[in-house]
């Protein structure tokens, strides 16, 4: 019981939040994120009652389960965004863009943050760098695509932006793959070839090769179920399988892994799945639909675990500073130099790394995966990454709707369109 009602007072804390933060325009997963804090073991959870909030972050971490499910579907819907359609529409200017801008996030990440290490020594191993590095490719594309579709911007930025942002996620993870190999090798002490590179490459081989074959069973098996219920009991049905498959893990002679990214092997599923069903359209936003309180309790968790007490470290408050820092000048400038580059328009040169700032769920994610594999470490790079997120989901798309006015893709509305509001308004009010 007190699980539940744990669950169930985070969801209701989440969820409430949001109507109290609507005058302040925040978004959701910032409300979600602070909604954890306060239901949190540092907050409601100091009063020691049962099921009211979560009373230990070892409770928290029992809800585990809860966050490889969400992970799964965070993933899985990125492989929509990787429909052949849409990919030959995407061109190489954003292909270009994404893989330059999210490298150069990266590079800037890691340099920052070894320049640091030389100063705090342990306090920011290298290996924390490196694992940050990665994390700083992501982008949160909900944030975006919330701003874009509220303002129904439309133009030059606007038509290039999207696929950037869902590339952007792809190149993330897989940055995230090679990083955490070299991550563990440094850990472990056994630095070589196999466990920087090998171990690395099978990991993503494999994942994506999984990930491959569970889309196309997904795909054949659909065919045979018409009811629309079925149909998405089934798409969940393939990727809890898929995540927990991406679970396995051997040991081989020669200190070869066989490993698998849960990521990497939703993504795939769903990218195969998206380009093999001819209904796929549908059946993606009904899961989308079905899976948006499992998100909402995924970020209010990710908030739980938000341990405030590190801050109170100067040092770990300055890693995080750096690392938002040099995020987004890694962002901005790697977006500005490759779209100059590839000689796109001045507004796309000058906007288009400011609207690629935002950052929750895919980071959160890797965060996710790094605190369970990389124990003290992880913890450290977890709590970097949700102050992080905080400030870029807080900033973040406030900067977006001001990049694409700027721009021209998002046009002030006119006397008359503002008068029709106020008329909508009144009437429901009145109803």
């Amino acid at each position: 019981m007190e699980i539940l009602l744990a669950i169930g007072i985070a969801m209701f804390a989440g969820l409430f939040l949001t109507r109290l933060a609507v005058k302040l325009n925040l978004p959701d997963v910032t409300c979600y994120l602070i909604a954890g804090v306060l239901v949190g073991p540092l907050v409601l959870g100091q009063l020691g009652i049962p099921g009211l909030g979560f009373h230990s972050f070892e409770f928290v971490e029992e809800m585990s389960l809860i966050s490889d499910v969400a992970l799964g579907f965070i993933a899985f819907s990125i492989g929509d965004e990787f429909r052949l359609s849409a990919l030959k529409k995407i061109g190489r200017q954003a292909t270009v863009i994404a893989i330059f801008q999210a490298l150069t996030a990266c590079l800037l990440v890691d340099g920052v943050l070894l320049v640091l290490h030389l100063f705090l020594g342990d306090k920011l191993p290298v290996s924390t760098c490196i694992i940050l590095g990665a994390i700083a490719t992501a982008t949160a594309p909900a944030a975006t695509m919330m701003v874009v579709n509220q303002y129904k911007a439309k133009g030059p930025l606007t038509d290039i932006l999207m696929p950037i942002v869902a590339l952007d996620d792809a190149v993330g993870l897989i940055v995230f793959a090679v990083s955490g190999g070299i991550a563990k090798a440094l850990i472990s002490g056994e630095i070589s070839m196999v466990s920087i590179l090998v171990n690395p490459i099978i990991e993503i081989v494999l994942s994506l090769g999984l990930g491959a074959v569970l889309g196309w069973i997904f795909s054949e098996v659909e065919i045979y179920f018409n009811s629309r219920s079925k149909r998405l009991g089934l798409a969940i049905t393939f990727v809890i399988i898929s995540a927990a498959l991406s679970k396995l893990h051997f040991h081989l002679d020669g200190g070869v892994e066989i490993g698998f990214s849960s990521l990497l092997v939703c993504m795939m599923c769903g990218t195969m799945f998206c380009n093999l069903c001819d209904f796929s359209e549908g059946i993606m936003y009904k899961t989308e639909r079905w899976t948006a309180p499992i998100y909402v309790l995924f970020f209010v968790i990710s908030g739980a675990e938000l341990d405030l007490r590190i801050f109170a470290d100067l040092a770990v408050v300055g890693i995080g500073i750096a690392y938002i820092a040099a995020r987004s000048a890694g962002k901005i400038s790697g977006a500005s130099i490759s779209a100059r580059f590839m000689k796109c328009e001045p507004s796309i040169q000058k906007y288009l790394g400011i609207t690629l700032l935002p950052q929750a769920g895919v980071a959160l994610g890797m965060s996710v995966t790094v605190a369970a594999e990389f124990g003290a470490e992880g913890a450290i790079v977890r709590n970097i990454v949700l102050f992080a997120v905080l400030i870029y989901e807080l900033v973040g798309p406030i900067l977006t709707k001001m990049a694409l006015t700027a721009a021209g893709d998002i046009q002030p509305k006119s006397h008359e369109e503002r008068r029709q509001e106020v008329i909508i308004r009144n009437e429901a009010a009145k109803s």
